[in-house]
């Protein structure tokens, strides 16, 4: 097996060749991608908790997701105790340099993090919405909710960054003043109904399947202390190599086609040359505002 220095860090990969999507990417190209996009993941996952869906064998083979430490981690990545909702706590990684992040790809995952620091447990940094569509609906469905969404929250002085999940939907990510996880969870459940109720033929903010197909469903549970969502720029495990990657309001508002906001790893150096990090205000903590007082 190869072995690579990163940052004087000696790694073992494995499995280069192994192709892990439909369009015959290898993990050795999910590395490179990992190792030469650094810069952009690790703000977001630097001082956060991993949870990792691991998918050794690509999107058909078996998927697991694991919070614990796998074994064998080596003693120079970081790990953190985090509380347990139940009391008591638990061992999970933190990436906190380049060479914990390909050590991590080598698993082959997803990043997955809360909207907490290891810093500050249970307290927010960041809200999100999570708009997932029911088929026969789309991201195009998606993305008409994300403008009613954009404006009721910028109307709240709030800054809305918005980003493919990398899946069939999108995010919605606000810096935050921090802020006690269920306070932002209420807040997100209040803005979730009224969206419902503001556009009743197009969104849903309760998780009930029946009533999902063809709307756009505002989960806005993954807000909750205990609840992860994917990590700005992680790889999915999707038939293509999709990213979760930033997109402009223009592109959610010209939006006709699921086609037009499939980001793969292969569009993401075109879409940095012209748009450079949209999300790294986000990552800066830029614009950081206070949740509204409950009315």
């Amino acid at each position: 097996m190869p072995v690579v220095t990163v940052e004087g860090r000696r790694l073992t990969l494995s499995n280069l060749d192994k192709a892990l999507y439909d369009d015959g990417t290898t993990k050795g190209e999910l590395l490179h991608y990992y190792a030469s996009h650094g810069a952009l993941l690790l703000p977001h996952l630097v001082d956060r908790p991993l949870s990792l869906l691991r998918y050794p064998d690509g999107h058909t083979g078996q998927r697991f997701f694991t919070k614990n430490v796998p074994p064998g981690t080596p003693d120079w990545v970081m790990t953190g105790e985090v509380p347990r909702s139940g009391g008591g706590s638990m061992r999970q990684l933190v990436v906190a340099d380049l060479p914990s992040l390909v050590w991590a790809a080598n698993l082959v995952v997803e990043f997955h993090t809360p909207q907490w620091t290891l810093t500050d447990p249970g307290v927010a940094d960041r809200l999100v919405l999570d708009l997932d569509p029911g088929d026969p609906a789309t991201v195009v469905d998606c993305c008409r909710v994300a403008l009613w969404l954009r404006e009721r929250l910028t109307s709240d002085g709030l800054t809305v960054h918005p980003k493919t999940s990398g899946s069939k939907g999108l995010h919605l990510l606000c810096p935050l003043e921090p802020v006690d996880s269920a306070d932002a969870s209420a807040y997100a459940k209040r803005l979730a109904t009224e969206a419902a109720r503001a556009l009743p033929e197009l969104a849903v903010a309760v998780m009930a399947k029946r009533l999902r197909p063809g709307k756009v469903f505002i989960d806005h549970s993954q807000n909750a202390a205990r609840k992860t969502t994917a990590t700005p720029y992680t790889l999915r495990a999707r038939p293509l190599p999709t990213v979760s990657a930033p997109v402009t309001w223009d592109e959610i508002a010209a939006c006709a086609r699921p086609e037009d906001l499939e980001i793969t790893l292969a569009d993401l150096p075109d879409r940095l040359a012209e748009h450079g990090d949209l999300l790294a205000p986000l990552a800066e903590h830029a614009d950081a505002a206070p949740l509204p007082e409950p009315e």
